[in-house]
C-alpha cells in the first residue's frame, strides 16, 4: 500500500508554528530564541534530511528483506495501524532510553540535546550520524510483525507528533491528556539538566512507557528546567555540534589503557571513565540526592 509522507505534509505547519512562536516570544510571551542557536538547529535539521535521503534506501531495503521472515501477517486493518503506532512508540522508548545510557548511541543523539534553549527550532536539531550509530536497529523487530510501509508511516507520525512538544509556550495540557500522552511539560523535563530531571521522560508519543518502567518525572513549578547538556558546547559551529561526541569517543579510545576500557568508552553511559574522574548522570544524581537528604535533616531555624 502506498502511504503519504507525514513529515513532508507537516512541513508547512512546522514553518507556520515556528513563525507564530517567534512572534509570541517577540511580543513578550513565555519562551526564548537566540538566533545563532536557531540557525544551528535549522542547519542541523537540513543536514539530517540530506543524511536521511542518502541512507534511507539502505534502511528500507533492510526492512523489506527482514519482512520476508515475518512471524505473522496481520494485514491492513485499522486496529493493526493502531497497534503498529503503539508498538513503534515502545520501540522508540527503548531506543531513546538506550541513547542516553550507551555512549555510542548518545554520540548521535546528543545533538538534539545540545541547545541551551527550548523552542520549536530545537525539534529540528537532529543528528547527521544516526545511520552510523545504528539507531535503526531498534525498529527492526517490528518488520517481523507489521508491513514495512506501515512501520515507516508510524515512525513518521511519531516524529511529526514530537515537533509540537518542543516549546515553552504551552504550559500544561488537561490532566487526562498529561496522564497518557507526551506533552511540552513532560518533554521539557527530558531536555533539562537539573539533577532531578536527568534521564527522565523518554517517551515519544505516549508517556505511559515512562510511568510503566519507572523513568517518569513531572515538571515542577518550583524548579525551572535548565536546558542543554551537562557540559555545554560553548559553540554554534555546526561541524562541532554534529561530531563533537564522536571526536570525544575517538580520543578516549585512543588513550584508553586497556582494550576493556576502549570497549567501555563506547558502550558505558556518557561520562564514564576508566579512572572514575568524570561524572555520569548517575553520579550527578547521587550527589544531588545526598545534598537533598542533608538539607532535609538539618533542623529548621
Amino acid at each position: 500500500m502506498q502511504l503519504p509522507d507525514p513529515v513532508a505534509l507537516a512541513i508547512p505547519a512546522f514553518i507556520l508554528l515556528m513563525v507564530a512562536e517567534v512572534l509570541w516570544v517577540r511580543f513578550g510571551g513565555r519562551g526564548e530564541y537566540e538566533w545563532r542557536d536557531t540557525a544551528t538547529s535549522l542547519v542541523m535539521g537540513f543536514g539530517s534530511t540530506i543524511a536521511g535521503l542518502i541512507t534511507g534506501g539502505a534502511v528500507v531495503a533492510a526492512a523489506y528483506w527482514l519482512h520476508q521472515f515475518a512471524i505473522v501477517d496481520l494485514g491492513w486493518h485499522w486496529w493493526v495501524f493502531a497497534l503498529c503506532i503503539l508498538a513503534d512508540d515502545l520501540a522508540y522508548y527503548v531506543f531513546h532510553r538506550s541513547a542516553h545510557r550507551v555512549r555510542w548511541f548518545w554520540a548521535a543523539h546528543v545533538i538534539h540535546h545540545s541547545s541551551q534553549h527550548y523552542n520549536l527550532s530545537t525539534a529540528l536539531r537532529q543528528t547527521w550520524t544516526g545511520f552510523f550509530a545504528l539507531a535503526f536497529i531498534f525498529r527492526m523487530p517490528l518488520f517481523l510483525v507489521f508491513d514495512p510501509a506501515m512501520v515507516l508511516f508510524a515512525s513518521a507520525i511519531n516524529l511529526v507528533y514530537q515537533f509540537w512538544i518542543h516549546t515553552e509556550v504551552v504550559g500544561r495540557m488537561p490532566r487526562w491528556f498529561e496522564a497518557v500522552m507526551n506533552t511540552p511539560s513532560h518533554h521539557r523535563v527530558h531536555h533539562a539538566t537539573n539533577p532531578r530531571y536527568l534521564d527522565k521522560n523518554y517517551a515519544g508519543m505516549f508517556i505511559i512507557w515512562d510511568k510503566m518502567f519507572g523513568t517518569f518525572e513531572p515538571e515542577r513549578d518550583d524548579e525551572p528546567c535548565r536546558y542543554g547538556i551537562v557540559k555545554n558546547l560553548g559553540s554554534f559551529n555546526v561541524l562541532w555540534t554534529a561530531f563533537h561526541e564522536w571526536i570525544g569517543i575517538a580520543r578516549d579510545v585512543w588513550h584508553a589503557p586497556t582494550w576493556r576500557a576502549r570497549w567501555n568508552y563506547m558502550v558505558k553511559p556518557p561520562g564514564w571513565s576508566h579512572d572514575g574522574s568524570r561524572d555520569t548522570s548517575e553520579t550527578i544524581k547521587a550527589r544531588w540526592a545526598e545534598r537533598q537528604a542533608r538539607l532535609a535533616a538539618e533542623p529548621a531555624e
